[in-house]
């Protein structure tokens, strides 16, 4: 039998296959990229033997999960373990801190099914615990530099040519903004941060030790950047990009309705169901800055929106959109923008267009944090 293992840096490099014991109210919390929940208990069954265990003891809170889990119930879960294990050879399974809900899923994978497959010494919690301390390290340690720019300059698009950049707009499925919600919902918080963490310690075994990133503010929809990674940001050298208006309108109009609304139509499987999910999405994110824009603004905005989503619907046109994006751009966005340059211009190493921008980044791998 291969020996159990605490050498969670290798298990996350290789995407080593891992099967997670824990409850699925646990697995939905929190989880790696990647692991396969197949638990000892379903949420009912953890809660009983939870609370037997406050009010009469470990002992008591074994017996009762032996006779929760017994039966067609042990045989059904038996048989999942061992095709997994079969699938994965290689892989391992855990629990929380790798005590004894994977030592009963180990001991009967055993004794019912004869197979002899290892765990992850400490479980969830130690490996949840190294990818925190590896986002801190990479903090502490590594060069970050931050594309900044005014809205649809196609920042992303930078992000995708560079080998030593940081998706973490890729990471939380959102695209930052107002208006950056997908089709599909984000990740939970635990999940993005354990994500982000595998990319960085993934990236720094190949030797990169300079990260390219966004600019963005703490939270990315609902996910929230670490701590320490948010505060490095408001002190990282800066690029600035820089794109014509009608670039930046031309960009916007194509990630944010033509491309979210073939999103929302492929989610939904009907075209009719997905614009018209696309189509209250777009208004709701209007309506989510409604405060910040005035009430007349806010009413004018949408009322080009509306005409536009119309003779979308209608013909497939395209035209009416770019007028709500560019008095969007013009009195909210640009305005914000313009502010937030002028604040950060004393860490603008370099401003220019998308070519020239990436150029410069390759060109000059080890931009100081204090430049």
């Amino acid at each position: 039998m291969r020996a159990d293992t605490d050498d969670y840096r290798q298990l996350f490099l290789d995407d080593v296959p891992m099967m997670d014991a824990r409850a699925p109210v646990e697995f939905a919390k929190g989880a790696f990229p990647g692991v396969v929940n197949l638990p000892l208990m379903n949420d009912a069954e953890r809660q009983k033997v939870g609370t037997c265990y406050k009010l009469h003891g470990q002992q008591a809170a074994i017996e009762l999960g032996h006779r929760l889990v017994s039966g067609k119930t042990k045989a059904q879960r038996i048989e999942a373990w061992a095709a997994f294990a079969q699938e994965h050879p290689s892989g391992y399974l855990y629990c929380f801190r790798g005590g004894l809900r994977s030592q009963i899923v180990q001991q009967w994978l055993k004794s019912e099914a004869g197979i002899a497959y290892p765990r992850v010494i400490g479980g969830y919690k130690a490996m949840r615990t190294f990818l925190i301390e590896t986002t801190d390290a990479a903090v502490a340690q590594c060069k970050f530099v931050l594309v900044g720019g005014l809205t649809g300059t196609g920042k992303t698009e930078v992000i995708a040519q560079l080998e030593d950049s940081l998706d973490l707009e890729g990471l939380a499925h959102h695209r930052g903004s107002s208006f950056g919600k997908r089709a599909l919902g984000q990740p939970a918080q635990i999940d993005f941060e354990n994500a982000l963490a595998v990319r960085l310690l993934k990236m720094r075994a190949r030797g990169v030790e300079r990260f390219v990133m966004e600019d963005e503010a703490r939270l990315i929809g609902r996910c929230s950047l670490p701590l320490p990674l948010y505060e490095g940001m408001q002190r990282y050298p800066m690029v600035w990009l820089e794109d014509s208006f009608e670039g930046r309108v031309e960009r916007i109009l194509k990630d944010y309705v033509i491309d979210l609304c073939a999103e929302y139509v492929e989610v939904s499987a009907n075209e009719t169901t997905g614009f018209a999910v696309f189509a209250e999405r777009l208004r709701q994110s209007l309506t989510n800055i409604h405060k910040r824009l005035g009430g007349d603004r806010y009413q004018r905005l949408l009322g080009l929106m509306d005409a536009a989503l119309v003779e979308q619907q209608r013909c497939g046109a395209l035209d009416l959109h770019r007028a709500w994006i560019e008095a969007l751009l013009r009195e909210y966005y640009d305005p914000m923008y313009a502010y937030q340059r002028q604040s950060k211009a004393s860490r603008v190493v370099f401003a220019g267009g998308q070519a020239e921008v990436v150029e410069f980044l390759r060109q000059h791998r080890r931009v100081a944090v204090d430049a």
